[in-house]
């Protein structure tokens, strides 16, 4: 079967960190071949960075989550910018709206968004967005944005709205699902799934978060990404090897960086 791809988690948090090496091999035997680990505070991008660099088949991005916008309001667009002409850096993010937990003001969050948008559209570099009970801000934000040049992107863990979904894609925007596809409560997610074109579709764990049935509850890592596509593959009708084919294939064209 064809490789699979991790597209995002976090491998700087501590539950994964601890046992990298082998969080690594569990990936590799279950089939997965490159991995994308996220960056949520520039001042951890160092430790993250480190960890790319340490493996061949593992990428990361540059940037800051909606909840710590308020954290590390001096980040420009020229610093994004700076920091992700890495070699290892592939992405713009995570960034965006969380409007859920609202640990960071909205403006400011907004503000910062723009921030990565900007270096997204100058570097061409696919911006990773986070979005949560901010629907009708995030379409506006996207759409007001493209105005003024357009720019790569994906949304990631997706479980929002039909209208979200088509907003992105119009926009030439990927859409990345998670183990959520695999919960019970999550029928609309799945008809969204069902539906989006073949050729913009990615998978994810955001581990260590959302591990998909039957490890729901427990720490998610990056093999589990293969239940997630199985997933994927039953509701879609095609085998394993044509969602790896596919989402892998999607994965390289976004994510042009990582060869």
């Amino acid at each position: 079967m064809s490789r699979l791809v991790d597209s995002h988690c976090h491998l700087d948090f501590p539950s994964l960190k601890n046992d990298l090496e082998g969080v690594i091999e569990r990936a590799a035997a279950a089939g997965i071949g490159t991995i994308v680990t996220i960056c949520t505070r520039v001042e951890q991008f160092p430790t993250i960075l480190q960890i790319a660099e340490r493996f061949e088949n593992i990428y990361c991005s540059v940037g800051l989550h909606p909840h710590d916008a308020a954290q590390e309001q001096n980040l420009t667009t020229a610093r994004l910018v700076e920091l992700a002409n890495h070699e290892k850096v592939v992405g713009i993010g995570e960034t965006g709206l969380d409007y859920y937990y609202n640990k960071s003001p909205h403006d400011i969050q907004a503000r910062m968004f723009r921030r990565h948008i900007a270096a997204s559209r100058e570097l061409q570099m696919p911006l990773i967005v986070h979005s949560r009970a901010a629907d009708d801000e995030m379409v506006t934000i996207l759409q007001e944005e493209f105005c003024n040049g357009a720019f790569p992107g994906v949304l990631h863990c997706f479980s929002s709205s039909p209208k979200l979904a088509k907003a992105a894609l119009d926009l030439g925007f990927y859409i990345s699902f998670s183990g959520i596809l695999t919960f019970k409560n999550a029928e609309e997610v799945r008809n969204i799934a069902a539906e989006v074109p073949l050729n913009r579709l990615l998978v994810e764990t955001d581990a260590p978060y959302l591990a998909p049935v039957p490890h729901r509850g427990k720490d998610n890592e990056p093999a589990y990404v293969a239940l997630t596509a199985a997933k994927l593959a039953d509701m879609r009708g095609l085998s394993m090897t044509e969602i790896a084919v596919q989402t892998t294939a999607n994965f390289r064209r976004l994510f042009s960086k990582a060869t």
